[in-house]
């Protein structure tokens, strides 16, 4: 079974609440809630890659320093398995602007499990509640 890399980040605002993304129509998942983040291009480390993707994806600019690794899901799909670590961020520069998701939410820790998210997200959930509450 192939293995697939992806990152995720979880933006955390000065409120606690965590910013989740609507995965857009015509793609796998599509209408699902998701952390941002995407698939690590060839040569390049983790860190950079989310850095890439949150710019691409939410047009916000992020030093390496502002980015905490919290934990990892690790998930089995039918034709692949994910590995999907996921950064804490609290610091960024620039407006959170939708550019390639349906939609973004600032949700409350306690309130994620309430959105149909893709099955590998779940098990990022509950250290996110236990870091910032419900």
């Amino acid at each position: 079974m192939k293995l697939t890399l992806v990152v995720a980040c979880a933006l955390i605002d000065a409120d606690n609440r965590v910013l989740v993304a609507q995965r857009p129509e015509g793609k796998a998942l599509a209408g699902l809630w998701e952390f941002p983040g995407g698939k690590i291009e060839p040569g390049e480390r983790p860190e950079q890659s989310l850095i890439r993707e949150l710019n691409e994806e939410l047009g916000i600019t992020v030093k390496e320093a502002c980015l905490a690794p919290l934990t990892f899901a690790s998930h089995a799909y039918e034709s692949f398995h994910l590995l999907m670590p996921l950064w804490i961020c609290r610091r960024w520069e620039g407006p959170v602007t939708r550019k390639e998701h349906q939609d973004l939410r600032w949700v409350r820790p306690g309130k994620l499990r309430e959105l149909a998210m893709p099955p590998a997200d779940a098990p990022l959930i509950p250290p996110l509640i236990e870091l910032l509450g419900p």
